[in-house]
């Protein structure tokens, strides 16, 4: 199980290495001279290279933010959304909201079958946001008596997972 456990760390390493742009060179550390055979351009090792442009540094450190306050269930529109669009999550795509966060809070975004979809930095509150779930942005100020902001999580807050 220690070996399958230093993998998985491996890979989550390279994963936020490909995220910046950068490729990652996986190779046994029992090898003699291994980083100097690696220089002259041996082929050792399993060479990872990232499959998409690096996400801008904001995205990045979105992205590996660990410290999760809150889930956000979304219906597949906003699933679809997110993942075609580009756009914000609005409350109108929320269908349920756990944990205990404040405005600004880190949350993560999951689909109807509670897989990590994305996640964001949310403009409202655990319990303002129980009140608006569902709601058209709208219809923020009639619940709320005010409006913050009328998407939960902005687009430019927000990563893909």
């Amino acid at each position: 199980m220690k070996v399958i456990h230093g993998m998985l760390t491996k890979l989550r390493a390279a994963t936020l290495a490909a995220r910046s742009g950068t490729a990652t060179l996986i190779a046994s550390g029992k090898v003699p001279d291994v980083l100097l055979q690696i220089a002259e351009g041996e082929k050792i090792g399993t060479l990872l290279q990232p499959a998409q442009a690096p996400l801008a540094a904001r995205k990045q450190w979105l992205a590996s933010h660990l410290k999760m306050r809150g889930s956000l269930y979304l219906d597949e529109g906003a699933v679809n959304v997110l993942r075609h669009s580009g756009k914000s999550l609005l409350a109108i795509g929320v269908t349920r909201a756990d944990g205990e966060f404040a405005r600004g809070d880190m949350v993560a975004c999951l689909s109807k079958a509670g897989i990590e979809v994305a996640r964001g930095l949310v403009n409202y509150s655990a319990e303002e946001t129980q009140k608006i779930l569902g709601l058209p942005s709208n219809k923020i100020e009639d619940v709320l008596g005010y409006v913050d902001e009328p998407e939960l999580i902005h687009r430019d807050n927000l990563v893909l997972v």
